[in-house]
């Protein structure tokens, strides 16, 4: 393959890992497969191209041709002519379309957004604009280096946009593409010096091999460094590896709705809370502790989704329209303050409901909705550390008062009973589970009590699908999380004849004390609202072990005329028990959800159990201990040596007389003498004082005692010691007696007075000669992988010489060989 094939390859394997990157942003991660085929379609054509004598600067030009026409086909193929195949004008102006409607998208949907045709349309382009641009810069113009901007712009956006829903996985793989990219380049660009000899240490085949692999253990290296130093480095707001917790976090969900539909933000913050506070609120509600604060609500359903009837809004004055559907009764009102955080960027206004006034610090920040009495932001962050205080209404209805309610006017029935076409088996399940309730409201009740029963489970992680087909998987499936139990019982409703409609907003918040509460990222909440003509729109909770019932669903308020389901009391203990009242823990919303023994008995498993780290704290301490092992690994081998070296680790070296290590009868051995040398010079390069092979042990000492300004002791010492060692390697018979570590080791000692603290810190904990241990370990799995390979050659040469030498000999006796049965000898 030649380099302009490798760089191609690589440049289109470049992009294709960093596009990983943006799979977070949609809740389906089939569009990656159609931008991969744009991207070696792309890199085909510019393969192509590049083999004609046009200029260079048409390669761009005619990949961005090719990339508006696979767009065409992908997006636009129902307006192209010839069954589809090949795009016209009408096509354009779908493809416009297409993409106006995935810029609306972009606004309007929070992270992970449904797979629409204008998202996706988006992401395929933006993967084949970088693909070209990659292309371009590394290929054609052979500029790789620079490729890296439009690879780092691809990842860093997308990353950003994913928030805590990006990874370390798609930084590792986009910067492995960047790094095989320039490798190939790199080899291309060495290769054109010539042959580089490495010695005959390193066996024969010359080549770029030990270059080439010094480049790769650099990258590869540095990206793992990059991958593991976060982990011991300080938090920061924000980064590429990390989006932060600050504002960032509202624009996937996690901590804000940053989306104008709040469902989809809700379907987006629900799966993966971070138990982030948003804001807290002050209430003087006697039913503070189960106060929902509303945002919205939707009250249009299409058959897919809920959504806003109407998109006008009027500027918000302060003053809230009056309850839809509530008489004329004497309701009283209480004061809600809330304070919002810096977590929470772009959100709806959390009110309890119904509101009658706000009291807002800019109310040209806010726009009303009239038809749903929501606020709706008209600014950019208008809620981002607001705070404000409401006015509300606590309409506190009785189940009997509700079974007494007249029917709907016929201008909310016709509004809010629309139910589109959907599986039968929705309306067939209403029927059955409230056909022995005789009232509008013991529906609702019995559909409630159906929904909180242990045939469902609440579960977060289930897709957030809200249409036709979800609905009956979800009734099938008896599991699901908010969004769906909220939207199935309002059809259930509207079947059963009840309007309905879906609220979004937050459960009641956890107590801090004197009526102050918090709410968190994790109290993201939908909910059905049903009209009671007199009382307008009331809370309903349908969805198991989350929120609060209202009282109005006490089946103790039941007459006595009509069955009930609540079970009967047992007869009081004579010793007394324990009540979740007991707790002092226990508040009216854990009292009202019957949740105090839970919390009393985890909290009593708490204190006697023994709760094993989790695996991230395991992992985590996994990677500072082996970082530890290899940051101490040059220090420790280091010791070592020079105790082996010197003859204090119990073995025979240039020690003191008597001693371990000391001199025998004969005085100290060739090897001894060597190793004391080898330490002295180690010592002075590890000090600062590099090795220089070319010199004589006499010149080598000078240096050191001239550079490392030696005391008269010291260099002294050097210079013993530089002597022994010129009789080992010169002279014809070496008689060395006296001991050699006392000289090493003054002489070091003097080296060590010149360098200061600085210097002798890095000596012990990075001491340069521990580049022989890597050099060691190099030549060990070089010898291995030469052995390795010769036993393989020597293995498959046993196996295959038999063979090899059958067939020579079938053919020297062909026609024409050399000898063999039945050829005739020449007369």
């Amino acid at each position: 393959m030649t380099t302009r094939a490798k760089l191609t390859v690589y440049s289109a394997l470049a992009t294709a890992l960093a596009a990983l990157c943006l799979t977070p942003l949609l809740t389906s991660r089939g569009w990656i497969v159609h931008a991969y085929l744009v991207v070696a379609v792309l890199a085909l054509v510019g393969a192509g191209l590049r083999r004609t004598p046009f200029y260079r600067w048409t390669v761009p030009l005619g990949q961005l041709l090719v990339l508006f026409v696979l767009l065409l086909l992908g997006f636009a193929s129902s307006s192209a002519v010839f069954g589809g195949v090949v795009p016209g004008t009408e096509s354009v102006r779908t493809l416009g379309r297409v993409l106006g409607q995935g810029f609306t998208d972009v606004r309007d949907y929070a992270i992970p957004a449904p797979p629409n045709p204008g998202l996706r349309m988006i992401l395929v382009g933006s993967v084949g604009l970088i693909a070209v641009a990659v292309d371009t810069v590394a290929v054609t113009y052979r500029r790789s280096a620079l490729a890296g901007l439009p690879l780092l712009a691809l990842y860093s956006v997308g990353n950003g946009l994913a928030g805590d829903q990006s990874s370390w996985l798609w930084f590792a793989t986009a910067a492995a593409g960047y790094l095989l990219l320039l490798f190939a380049e790199g080899q291309d660009r060495v290769s054109r010096w010539g042959r580089i000899f490495r010695g005959a240490e390193r066996g024969e085949g010359g080549g770029l091999g030990a270059l080439g692999q010094g480049g790769r253990q650099v990258g590869v290296v540095a990206l793992v460094l990059a991958l593991l130093l976060p982990a011991f480095l300080p938090r920061w707001g924000s980064g590429l590896l990390h989006s932060g917790s600050g504002t960032a976090a509202g624009r996937h969900g996690g901590a804000g709705a940053s989306s104008l539909d709040p469902l989809v933000a809700l379907t987006g913050a629900l799966p993966n809370p971070r138990h982030i506070e948003l804001f807290t609120y002050w209430s003087e509600s006697k039913s503070a502790g189960s106060t929902y604060l509303r945002t919205g609500a939707l009250d249009v359903f299409d058959g897919e989704t809920w959504k806003r009837g109407s998109s006008n809004t009027v500027p918000f004055t302060g003053a809230l329209p009056a309850p839809e559907g509530l008489g004329p009764v004497d309701v009283p009102e209480a004061k809600t303050e809330v304070m919002i955080g810096n977590r929470l960027d772009d959100a709806w206004l959390p009110l309890p409901y119904p509101a009658r006034t706000v009291n807002l610090r800019d109310n040209s920040a806010w726009q009303l909705d009239p038809a749903t009495a929501s606020v709706l932001p008209a600014k950019d962050k208008a809620i981002k550390g607001l705070k404000y205080t409401a006015t509300g209404l606590e309409v506190q209805p009785t189940a009997t008062s509700l079974r007494s309610a007249p029917k709907p006017a016929e201008r909310i029935s016709r509004q809010y009973l629309n139910v589109p076409e959907l599986p039968p088996v929705v309306k067939q399940t209403a029927l059955d589970i409230t056909k022995n309730a005789p009232t509008q409201y013991d529906k609702m009740d019995a559909l409630r009590a159906w929904f909180t029963g242990p045939e469902f489970t609440y579960d977060a992680t289930t897709r957030t699908d809200s249409g036709g087909d979800a609905m009956a998987d979800f009734l099938a499936r008896r599991r699901g999380f908010c969004v769906h139990f909220a939207s199935t019982m309002a059809v259930m409703a509207r079947y059963l004849g009840v309007p309905s409609r879906v609220a979004l907003g937050f459960t009641p918040g956890d107590t801090k004390g004197g009526n102050v509460y918090s709410v968190t990222d994790a109290m993201y909440h939908a909910w059905p609202e049903l009209y009671f003509e007199g009382y307008g729109w009331l809370r309903f909770e349908p969805t198991p072990t989350r929120g609060v019932q209202p009282d109005y669903s006490d089946p103790v308020s039941a007459p006595a005329t009509q069955p009930t389901t609540a079970p009967a009391p047992q007869p009081q203990a004579t010793a007394p028990v324990d009540t979740p009242s007991a707790n002092p823990d226990c508040d009216a919303k854990l009292r009202r959800t019957g949740d105090c023994g839970d919390r009393r008995d985890t909290a009593a498993g708490t204190d006697q159990g023994f709760a094993l780290p989790s695996g991230k704290t395991l992992a985590a301490l996994a990677v500072a201990l082996l970082g530890l092992v290899l940051l101490l690994t040059p220090m420790v081998w280091r010791a070592l040596l020079r105790r082996r070296r010197l003859g204090t680790g119990g073995r025979r070296g240039p020690g003191g007389p008597g001693g371990p290590g000391g001199p025998g009868p004969d005085g100290l051995t060739d090897a001894q003498v060597l190793a004391a040398w080898d330490e002295l010079i180690d010592s002075a390069w590890d000090l600062g004082i590099p090795p220089d092979e070319s010199r004589t042990p006499r010149a080598a000492a000078r240096r050191i005692v001239e550079t490392g300004e030696l005391d008269e002791a010291s260099a002294a010492a050097a210079g013993r010691v530089a002597l022994a060692t010129e009789r080992v390697l010169y002279a014809r018979s070496a008689q060395v007696g006296e001991p050699l570590a006392a000289d090493v080791r003054t002489a070091r000692a003097g080296l060590r007075a010149r360098v200061g603290r600085r210097g002798r810190i890095r000596a012990l904990l990075l001491p340069p000669s521990s580049a022989q241990l890597r050099w060691r370990i190099s030549d060990a799995v070089l010898t291995v992988r030469l052995r390795t390979g010769a036993l393989v050659a020597r293995a498959a040469g046993a196996v295959t010489g038999p063979v090899r030498r059958v067939l020579t000999r079938r053919r020297g006796r062909g026609p024409g060989g050399g000898g063999g049965w039945g050829r005739r000898r020449p007369r």
